[in-house]
């Protein structure tokens, strides 16, 4: 596509330009621009085709996966059921083949009945509903003409859309009034169980203020947000999710925060293209283009100057936004609220005060939550520090993981599709809290929702992490969760082979659950796997009283360094199961400081396939919290050493979520004297921290090892403490470490110091020292070589 222009991902189609009610803080009829006077009052068939004919056509030119529709108006039922139901068939005839479809309607709701249910229920259209909060708060605007209230025949629609038809309730629209209790009208839309809340600032300019004080509707929000907070986050808020992604670099939910380009384009009840109908409380015209469906193509419109204007982020600002320092969160507020007469939209919004106090508040609160949640005690870090940390300690680190862990989930389940889903694990997380947390703390949970995070899109796997949840709560649901190669996946639980269907419908009852796909039924029993041959269960690993997973099926555990094994057959399974008892009791037995915390902290081992050399392969994955890969090793005393070394990482990735040991600019590179590689600074770490359990392990070893295996070990302890030693000197004089982590490298030098004093024979000691001179001159002449192909 050579069109320089972003293309439009949004549409909304004003299907009606009429409204069966009178609200007086509409920015359609009651505010500047009055252009609805002369549309007709329907969209008729031929726009309709041509309107649909448009957005499939930029969809195919620009290879679009989805698009996002909804109908609007005015008050889109006044186009009755016959028409909707066209307008749903030209959109979906036309864009199949091309991209997905995303439906929704915005409607008051008063003409909402099941025979419109019916319909939008068929044609896979989501419904919201605007509404105000209590009987009080809502009849302040929202009366027909004559002065009756719409608030029975609203709170009638959204029961409907509660019961039968959940599936089509996508959430509740609130205009602020600073009249109106905060709290109170919190809780009445959160009564009606919404799965997302909008809260809309009332449409204002410089020109025509917004009624009240500055900063008035920031602390109508801060109210509002801090009882949200407190309850859990209940429904996705979108105003209050977005400034919490746009604080942690992520992009927004709502054109009225962040500094994302706008991809959203209006086509009226006549046919003519318009930017985004806020706008109507600008000026007289202000959204207009001049162009229109019959005429033009959406390319087109994509190069008014108004749509392109409002695509340059940062550099289409005022100078005063562009110094402030929430501008990347607060993108300017909404463009409609810039406007002034004589400067026109290069304005900071008229709610800029309301924003920043909003946003700064959220910030606080966040930051408060972090250091509440995740700071350690300065015992635990100095213990840690050491290279230990008994079982308490790892359990502290835990909760600041499950504090991180929840965040991360609560990020993608407030903006995921998968509404039903994200309602059930808020319920969970209301009735049956440790059973969530015990959910989440899977490693490969968070795995999964930072990809989502990162790569911008849900992929679908929430609704299987609800349905674990509903099973280990003993919660009765039925969801739909889609299927990856063949398989069901539940992370933690197991692998269900249902066949080569896109998704199956899984209902949990009382501990079991049953898998409906391809027209037949599944039913797993936990406590009696085996009667269920499809069904393949993530095994334990027991060693004394400590337990652990050997999870060789879940979908998202293939994030280390090497590739992931498949499922290991029964033989395997011995094998793994014989040697990590083995070397349970020998940790248990020779390395006391180390066990405590394993137990406490790891609970997951993730078989690697085996080396194609035959060499030890094992990796931790920084967001896996708990999981240690591993190719099975030859014997009992390398899987303990593999066991202790690689919980080092896990300990650490966990301190530097909380702490800033080091700077994250720094981004020289590092000789470590046990890679090939140079290192960046985080790498040199956390190798330097793990060496601290290697030095120390073998240290034990050459005084409990006999003959051969007892000079092996000596050899490897006097390597390991000189060059520990080397890297932590390397640690402290580079400059990158904050006073936090100065302090936490002091003590591993005070560790490492201590070991001088242990004897080790000549032979070994000099050993060590060809072995450390043999690494570095390989890894000079590995530099050189590199430096000459270069």
């Amino acid at each position: 596509m050579s069109d320089p222009n972003l293309p439009f991902r949004q549409f909304v189609l004003k299907v009606a330009s009429r409204c069966d009610l009178a609200c007086d803080h509409c920015y359609v009829y009651e505010h500047a621009d009055q252009s609805w006077r002369g549309r007709p009052t329907v969209m008729s068939d031929t726009t309709i085709a041509r309107s649909a004919a448009r957005i499939a056509d930029h969809a195919r030119d620009h290879e679009l996966s989805r698009v996002d529709v909804v109908l609007h108006g005015g008050e889109p039922l006044l186009a009755g059921r016959e028409r909707l139901g066209h307008i749903a068939g030209e959109l979906t005839q036309a864009l199949t083949g091309v991209c997905e479809l995303d439906l929704k309607i915005h409607t008051n709701g008063v003409l909402l009945d099941e025979g419109f249910c019916d319909l939008f229920a068929e044609r896979g259209i989501k419904v919201g509903i605007s509404l105000d909060g209590d009987r009080v708060a809502n009849d302040r605007h929202r009366l027909y003409a004559n002065g009756r209230s719409s608030y029975d025949k609203v709170i009638r629609a959204i029961n409907l859309l509660r019961g039968r038809y959940r599936g089509l309730y996508s959430g509740l629209l609130c205009t602020v009034d600073v009249a109106n209790d905060p709290v109170a009208v919190y809780e009445a839309l959160a009564e009606l169980e919404p799965p997302r809340v909008d809260f809309l600032l009332p449409h204002a300019t410089w020109d025509d203020p917004p009624p009240g004080k500055p900063r008035e509707h920031g602390e109508w929000l801060v109210q509002i947000f801090d009882r949200w907070l407190a309850d859990g986050r209940p429904m996705s808020v979108r105003i209050f999710d977005s400034a919490l992604r746009t604080l942690g670099t992520r992009s927004s939910l709502t054109e009225s925060l962040g500094l994302e380009p706008s991809d959203l384009v209006v086509i009226e009840t006549d046919g003519s293209y318009e930017q985004a109908d806020s706008l109507k409380t600008a000026y007289d015209g202000a959204p207009a283009t001049g162009f229109t469906v019959e005429h033009d193509s959406l390319d087109v419109v994509a190069r008014h100057p108004g749509i392109t204007g409002r695509q340059t982020g940062l550099a289409g600002l005022s100078d005063e936004c562009r110094s402030c320092p929430v501008v990347s969160s607060c993108g300017g507020g909404l463009y409609a609220h810039r406007y002034r007469t004589g400067s026109g939209f290069l304005n900071p919004s008229v709610y800029c005060a309301d924003l920043l106090r909003l946003i700064t508040h959220i910030q606080g609160a966040v930051s408060a939550m972090d250091s509440a949640t995740h700071a350690l005690p300065e015992t635990d870090l100095a213990a840690f520090a050491a290279g230990y940390g008994g079982a308490e300690a790892v359990r502290r680190l835990d909760e600041g993981q499950q504090s991180l862990r929840r965040t991360l989930v609560a990020s993608v389940g407030g903006a995921s599709t998968s509404v039903e889903a994200w309602r059930l694990l808020t319920l969970i997380d209301r009735e049956a809290r440790p059973v969530l947390d015990a959910v989440l703390a899977h490693p490969y949970v968070r795995v999964w929702a930072v990809r989502c995070l990162t790569g911008g899109t849900d992929d679908g796997h929430l609704p299987a992490i609800a349905a674990v949840a509903a099973i280990r709560a003993g919660v009765q649901a039925s969801l739909q969760v889609p299927i990856r190669d063949g398989s069901l996946h539940l992370p933690s639980l197991g692998r269900l082979q249902v066949g080569r269907v896109a998704e199956a419908t899984v209902e949990t009852a009382d501990g079991r659950f049953t898998v409906h796909a391809e027209g037949r039924g599944l039913l797993v029993d936990l406590e009696d796997p085996r009667r269920t041959p499809e069904w393949f269960p993530v095994r334990r690993l027991v060693a004394g009283g400590w337990t652990v997973s050997l999870d060789d099926v879940d979908l998202y555990r293939d994030c280390h360094q090497w590739p992931a094994a498949a499922r290991l057959s029964g033989e395997e399974l011995d094998r793994w199961a014989t040697m990590f008892a083995k070397a349970g009791e020998l940790i248990v037995r020779d390395h006391p400081r180390y066990a405590p915390g394993l137990a406490a902290g790891l609970g997951v081992i993730m078989p690697l396939e085996p080396s194609a050399d035959g060499s030890e392969v094992s990796s931790t994955a920084r967001n896996a919290f708990g999981a240690v890969a591993a190719a099975l090793p030859s014997d009992a005393v390398s899987l303990a050493l593999l066991l202790i070394h690689e919980f080092q990482h896990v300990k650490l990735g966990a301190i530097l979520d909380i702490h800033g040991l080091y700077d994250p600019k720094d981004t020289r590179l590092y000789y470590a004297p046990w890679r090939k590689d140079p290192r960046p600074f985080e790498g040199l770490l956390q190798g330097t921290y793990a060496h601290l359990a290697v030095t120390d392990f073998w240290r034990v070893r050459r005084l409990i090892d006999e003959d051969g295996a007892a000079h092996r070990a000596a050899v490897q302890f006097a390597r390991w403490r000189a060059q520990t030693a080397e890297a932590v000197d390397t640690l402290a004089g580079s400059g990158a470490l904050t006073g936090t982590g100065r302090r936490f490298v002091e003590i591993m030098r005070q560790t490492v110091s201590s070991w001088f004093d242990e004897p080790v024979g000549a032979a070994a000691e000099n050993e060590a020292c060809q072995a450390a001179a043999a690494h570095k001159r390989e890894w000079y002449e590995h530099r050189a070589d590199a430096t000459d192909r270069s």
